[in-house]
């Protein structure tokens, strides 16, 4: 996995600064593929996990959503293809005030949303503005340094920030603060999100839920010539080796995350392509604080100590990863990686535990998706690693798209989570996982320490990049202390494709760019 420290904040501002001469672009190893010219036309078809949950950009944590919206409603701009800056999309660049309290943000031209209507800076300033409204229920936080947002001719938004924020133009690469036709069209919210409409590659298709989701392409597209494919769908298929054969056998031609242990066969089979991308991820074990015993420290740094990475790294990722020891990856701006995470430390353990509310134990469960090979290895390992110290562990799996609902609703004792960034810049991950008040209750913990938000805080008004690596590391080993989430281990993205896929590929951040995909024949 690549290492990006520190230099990101000011990558973001060189690329900026030549925003005037950037044009849509593609995807690192995109549209060309190794047959020559792209072939028009097919339907792109990707088995995954779980459902998607809903369309609502501004409310939705669930990637497998964000991965279908992302393809319908585009931002002002976006994470550059290696995941290390940010680029001009819908806008052509921006200038800041001396200050760096006003930002002026110029729009391309030419943009239509697929319903045939300009783009606008109105439509721009509606989108944003829905955004911050959710605050306290989704990715609203984000925003929170916006004083206002105006549109101040056709083509021009002003945004007027409270205080300098050193994240403004990563936020604004947010799906969350993608663009949306002005008043939703004349439609409610609810109406709106479900067929929504922006300005990316495809447009709405369908939705049977617990089955499938599916978009076609947008005929008017900004980019001229894409997309190449007459359509994507989306399969739910929970259980991982009945999707391995399904990509084998040409069924579909995308399995989202083959579990670990069939990547080596993969790699050998007919007709198959399996990849690792590199990747922002960490796996982690949520706490949840609102249920005894997980509100006492001791309890959950008995828990953190007591799990082998290592042996983790191997039996679960087969090699394919390291262990986790902060917060943050290894390829998020400002990781550091002397954080102080828990390492491998019975004797510690045991003295944890007793120092704490249960010295003698006590019964707990952890909540895993079903079909999941991954989890359940996972599951299975820390379940004897806790019996060791005198904590039974039950395995609770759910459906994954129940699983995903429990997680969302803090409805368990432990549970299994990862998170990937989606801008880069560290401070959409730590104010989700750190601030009650960043739409998630802490990543669904109800974690709460006020000296860790103030560091936050802190760190999001500050633009020196020495400056923000000091806060950042401060935040790193403090919630390394307080042991709000166990960390498991960052690992590369694995998809397999069947050969007849070109184009595809994965930025860190999880994106993948579908406008450059097609099939050969």
């Amino acid at each position: 996995m690549s290492r990006r420290v520190g230099a990101a904040a000011t990558a973001i501002v060189t690329a900026l600064a030549l925003a005037g001469c950037s044009g849509g672009g593609t995807a690192a190893g995109g549209a060309g593929g190794a047959t020559g010219a792209p072939v028009k036309g097919g339907t792109l078809t990707m088995a995954r996990s779980a459902d998607i949950i809903s369309m609502d950009k501004t409310t939705t944590f669930d990637n497998n959503s964000i991965r279908v919206m992302e393809q319908i409603m585009e931002p002002l701009f976006h994470a550059s293809p290696d995941g290390t800056k940010v680029e001009p999309w819908l806008a052509t660049g921006y200038q800041a005030s001396a200050d760096g309290l006003t930002y002026t943000i110029t729009l391309r031209d030419g943009i239509t949303f697929s319903n045939g209507s300009p783009m606008t800076s109105a439509d721009v300033k509606f989108s944003i503005d829905e955004n911050t409204k959710t605050a306290e229920t989704g990715w609203g936080f984000i925003n929170s340094a916006i004083a206002s947002v105006a549109a101040t001719t056709p083509k021009t938004v002003t945004v007027t920030l409270k205080y300098a924020w050193a994240p403004l133009i990563a936020d604004l690469a947010l799906f969350a603060n993608g663009i949306v036709p002005n008043n939703y069209g004349g439609k409610t919210s609810a109406q709106f999100y479900d067929a929504p409409v922006g300005t990316g590659p495809f447009v709405w298709g369908g939705w049977k839920k617990g089955q499938s989701v599916s978009v076609k392409a947008n005929p008017t597209y900004w980019q001229a010539g894409k997309p190449h494919l007459d359509g994507v769908t989306w399969t739910v298929v929970a259980d991982a080796s009945t999707r391995k054969l399904q990509v084998q056998g040409g069924q579909v031609d995308i399995d989202d995350t083959p579990d670990w242990s069939s990547l080596a066969s993969l790699k050998s089979a007919s007709g198959v392509k399996a990849v690792t991308y590199p990747s922002t991820q960490i796996d982690y074990i949520a706490f949840n604080q609102k249920r005894a015993p997980f509100d006492d420290v001791h309890v959950r740094r008995a828990v953190s100590m007591v799990i082998d990475r290592d042996a983790l790294v191997k039996a679960v990722l087969f090699g394919n990863g390291q262990p986790a020891y902060s917060l943050l990856s290894p390829g998020t701006p400002y990781f550091d990686k002397a954080a102080g995470g828990a390492k491998l430390d019975v004797a510690g353990a045991k003295a944890e535990l007793a120092k704490s509310s249960k010295p003698n134990g006590f019964t707990t469960s952890l909540l895993i998706p079903s079909g999941n090979p991954n989890q359940a290895s996972v599951a299975q390992i820390m379940q004897s690693e806790l019996s060791a110290i005198g904590i039974t562990m039950t395995i609770k799996p759910l459906d994954p798209t129940a699983n995903k609902q429990a997680r969302l609703a803090s409805d368990f004792d432990m549970t299994t989570s990862a998170w990937t960034m989606d801008i880069p810049d560290p401070d959409e991950w730590t104010s989700f996982a750190v601030d009650p008040t960043g739409g998630s209750h802490s990543a669904f913990t109800y974690y709460n320490n006020q000296d860790v938000i103030a560091i936050n805080k802190q760190a999001q008004k500050v633009n020196d990049p020495t400056k923000r690596q000091d806060l950042y590391s401060q935040l790193q080993k403090q919630v390394s202390q307080d042991a709000f989430l166990a960390y498991l281990y960052y690992s590369p993205y694995v998809y397999a494709t069947t050969d007849k896929v070109e184009g595809f590929t994965v930025t860190p951040l999880g994106t993948y760019p579908l406008q450059d995909v097609y099939k050969t024949k």
